[in-house]
């Protein structure tokens, strides 16, 4: 556990303006050395019926964050209708609004 820290600190040390650990070097390649592994036992967790509510949730999260583009077009609209949140569009600038009741 102490040597984890210490790696974490070392990162930061590296790089204080570092927005994530998943940006650094060391980790970058650990989580990538190991997430056949990571996928394997979150896909025999659910095939048992096994929650794995902290590994599947990392799993996502690490996804998401390294897809440039995700599918989230439906929420943005649903965000957009129920709160006029606006959305953004890949093929003009800027943010947008629509009438949905129209």
């Amino acid at each position: 556990r102490s040597q984890f820290l210490q790696n974490i600190k070392e990162a930061y040390d590296k790089d204080a303006a570092l927005k994530n650990l998943l940006l650094d070097p060391y980790f970058q390649n650990i989580v990538e050395s190991y997430q056949g592994a990571w996928r394997e036992v979150v896909a025999a967790a659910v095939t048992q019926g096994v929650p794995v509510p902290g590994f599947s949730s990392a799993l996502s999260y690490y996804d998401s964050y390294r897809t440039e583009r995700l599918p989230a077009n439906l929420l943005q609209a649903q965000r957009d209708y129920f709160g006029a949140h606006t959305f953004k569009r890949l093929d003009k600038e800027g943010s947008f609004h629509h009438n949905w009741m129209e």
